[in-house]
């Protein structure tokens, strides 16, 4: 029996097509300066390169620092998404709080490595200061069709993260990777959807960025119909964040009016809703001002 089957739900693969075929019809109709300006709000900035040093991670924040001055009635982006290392460095760059510091962790982007391990990595992300934890699926398990092991190491993370907001005296939220592209069509997206969330996700996520295929509309509408239906079960919202390919303003305007038509107004906030990425602030910029716009 699939963990889906729990809560009533098969995704309708034909019937989903169809809805995603109405959704970008409406496109054109449904972009305006209003939405373009909603979804910079719910953006997790990104810089997972290589090459990212202290100065450049810095260099990012301090970008942002400078929006309310150099773009009026733009909101700051949700939070600043780096590597563990880097997380003192936005916490100690941001000009408020309520920019957040969110750190992918627990051996990312692969998963491939001991629990300790990436408890340890969390913890010491959430020591340096992150007030998000984004981890990425077990898939070694999870594909071998050990879902008991692939739980488990979520529910460590967020066991781990709640000890931790006790002990800081601050929340930390948790936000977990499917990985959708290297995942066997929309009944294993669904089952790992509801694996994370019963297991302690805040959040669950589309992609990491870093594979061939990432967060594509059919993978954001059956996840945000398994966080509906857990809702309807549990009274419990969890969030929801596409991320990796996320690089225009009309994929933005894509994601937020998927997220409008299955989980509601209520849900197109930063606390439910997120973006994963490092291209789109410009193309939101520019798509509002209607000029080409470098500001990142």
């Amino acid at each position: 029996m699939s963990i889906a089957s729990k809560y009533g739900y098969t995704p309708d693969e034909e019937a989903i097509a169809h809805k995603l075929e109405l959704i970008a019809a409406g496109l054109e109709a449904s972009a305006s300066p209003e939405v373009y300006k909603a979804c910079f709000g719910l953006m997790d900035q990104t810089t997972l390169a290589n090459d990212d040093t202290p100065a450049s991670v810095k260099a990012m924040v301090e970008k942002v620092n400078a929006l309310p001055k150099a773009f009026p009635g733009f909101p700051l982006p949700a939070s600043c998404c780096v590597y563990p290392n880097f997380a003192s460095v936005v916490a100690e760059t941001r000009a408020t709080k309520d920019l957040h510091v969110t750190c992918v962790a627990a051996c990312f982007p692969t998963s491939q490595s001991f629990l300790e391990v990436k408890l340890k990595e969390v913890e010491l992300a959430v020591r340096g200061g992150a007030d998000e934890i984004d981890i990425v699926l077990a898939l070694n398990s999870f594909l071998a069709g050990d879902y008991d092991t692939a739980g488990h190491e979520i529910k460590a993370v967020s066991t781990l993260i709640k000890e931790l907001s006790a002990e800081l005296g601050r929340p930390v939220i948790l936000k977990v990777i499917l990985e959708t592209g290297l995942l066997p069509g929309a009944q294993a997206i669904a089952d790992a959807s509801f694996l994370a969330m019963e297991n302690g996700a805040d959040f669950i996520k589309t992609s990491t960025g870093k594979v061939k295929v990432n967060a594509t509309p059919q993978a954001a509408y059956v996840m945000c119909e398994c966080i509906r239906k857990y809702y309807e079960t549990t009274g419990r919202k969890v969030g929801f964040k596409p991320a990796g390919g996320v690089s225009s303003a009309m994929d933005a305007v894509c994601y937020w009016t998927i997220v409008k038509t299955v989980l509601g107004q209520e849900w197109l906030n930063k606390q439910l809703f997120r973006f994963g990425v490092s291209s789109l602030a410009n193309k939101l910029l520019s798509a509002v001002a209607q000029t080409t716009i470098t500001h990142f």
